[in-house]
C-alpha cells in the first residue's frame, strides 16, 4: 500500500469517525432537549422518555433545528407554557455542549 493509500484510508476511517460522534452527540443532545421540555410539559417517567424519544426522531424526519424548536414551541403553547423560540433555541446551544461533554466522557 502507498504512502497515498494510507493517507487516504487513514482520512476515510477519520471521517467516519467524526460523523459517528456527531451524530451520537446531536442525538443525546436532542434527547436531553426532550426531557428538558417534558418536565416543562409536566411530564415524568416513561412518558418524558417517550417524548424525549419523538424530540431525537423529530430531527430524523427534517434535519435541522428548526423543526424540533417548531414542535416544542408548539407543544408549550398547546398547555399555555410561555417558552418561546429563542429560549427554546437557547436551551438547545446550552444542552449540545452537555451532550459533547457526555458523549465525549463515555
Amino acid at each position: 500500500m502507498s504512502k497515498f493509500d494510507e493517507r487516504e484510508q487513514e482520512f476515510e476511517s477519520r471521517y467516519k469517525h467524526d460523523q459517528d460522534l456527531a451524530f451520537k452527540i446531536a442525538s443525546r443532545r436532542n434527547k436531553l432537549l426532550g426531557l428538558w421540555a417534558a418536565d416543562h410539559l409536566g411530564l415524568t417517567g416513561a412518558e418524558a422518555e417517550t417524548y424525549a424519544q419523538d424530540i431525537v426522531a423529530a430531527e430524523f424526519a427534517k434535519p435541522g433545528h428548526a423543526e424540533i424548536v417548531a414542535k416544542l414551541v408548539r407543544d408549550f403553547a398547546a398547555k399555555g407554557i410561555p417558552i418561546d423560540a429563542a429560549q427554546i433555541t437557547d436551551e438547545y446551544h446550552r444542552l449540545a455542549e452537555t451532550a459533547r461533554t457526555q458523549v465525549m466522557a463515555g
